[in-house]
């Protein structure tokens, strides 16, 4: 299934052509797509949350 697919943060980065340090500054105001941190530590996000940033994006323009 493609919604429950889990995006590494490098992906996601890629995706929406943003550097580390953009994102997390988008991350610290709440702007962000919405990320899982797994019990290591690493951070992913899921393929439908990354696509409804992506349409709040579109709306808010």
């Amino acid at each position: 299934m493609a919604g429950t697919e889990k995006l590494k943060l490098c992906e996601v980065l890629s995706e929406i052509k943003m550097s580390r340090a953009a994102f997390y500054r988008m991350r610290a105001r709440g702007r962000a797509p919405k990320l899982i941190k797994l019990s290591n530590g690493q951070l992913r996000c899921r393929r439908s949350d990354l696509d409804a940033w992506w349409a709040s994006m579109e709306d808010a323009a």
